[in-house]
């Protein structure tokens, strides 16, 4: 049974950290409901979700490690990730502590982020900048920071690291494809610097037979990102980000039902 329930955390973690949904919300929620509530097994299989999106783009990383040296545009688009991960990185540093302790416990805050950020979204999608972008790796620094700091409202757990950096590229100008194109670069950064930091908190609680269930978890992250993050690309760029929106409002009100109703 505590296989299967890797295999289904994982799963919920690798379809839901790039869509714009919160993957924090669905792991938490999910864990409560099986009954499994482990933070270390949590913080070990997200590192399968961007393992995948290292792998779907490693033609891009790879041309980019090579051209540090001698190619601007490689250059460019280091400086570009640098600069949008610094916001995330300062306030995951000084809010931690708050956010684990007072923040994760409470299903009212991720019910509510969920749906003040479906709202935010048909907002954005009802009313969209200009496109002044329409390829990720093209963006501006300054609007790379300015993706950056919306980043950080994804310390809010329901708000979603993705959502709230989908929604910033939007409001500063990138069109559809490009905004989700950009999240997934800088999720690359952002979620290896928050493993690393997670790990070294929990490494002490890491135990050797635990490592089946953990790699469990780890491969079925993986393979659920893997399938998922392309098709996302393309259907946004044809049909947008309202349906996601709804969904979060949906699923915002359903746990603040079933929170009143004590289901929860």
């Amino acid at each position: 049974m505590t296989y299967f329930i890797a295999s289904v955390l994982g799963i919920i973690q690798g379809l839901t950290e790039f869509l714009p949904v919160s993957s924090t919300a669905h792991l938490l929620l999910g864990g409560q409901i099986l009954g499994f509530d482990d933070a270390v097994f949590t913080v070990m299989i997200q590192l399968g979700s961007v393992m995948a999106v290292i792998w779907l783009y490693r033609a891009k990383i790879l041309a980019v490690i090579a051209g540090l040296l001698t190619e601007p545009e490689a250059r460019r688009f280091t400086a570009m990730l640098v600069v949008a991960c610094l916001p995330a990185f300062a306030g995951g540093v000084l809010l931690a502590d708050f956010v684990q302790e007072v923040l994760y416990e409470s299903l009212d805050v991720i019910a509510w982020a969920l749906i003040a950020g479906g709202i935010v979204m048909l907002i954005v999608e009802r009313y969209p900048p200009a496109v002044r972008v329409s390829e990720a790796d093209r963006t501006p620094v300054g609007r790379a920071f300015g993706i950056g700091v919306c980043q950080t409202l994804a310390l809010i757990p329901g708000v979603s690291r993705s959502g709230a950096t989908i929604v910033g590229g939007r409001m500063l100008g990138l069109d559809r494809a490009a905004a989700a194109e950009f999240s997934f670069f800088l999720a690359m950064p952002t979620m290896v610097g928050a493993f690393v930091y997670s790990l070294i908190d929990v490494g002490d609680s890491l135990a050797a037979e635990r490592a089946t269930e953990i790699a469990i978890g780890f491969v079925m992250a993986f393979l659920a990102a893997l399938v998922v993050v392309k098709p996302f690309v393309r259907y946004v760029a044809r049909a947008g980000f309202a349906p996601f929106a709804w969904y979060r409002i949906a699923t915002g009100a359903a746990i603040l039902a079933a929170l009143r109703a004590g289901w929860l």
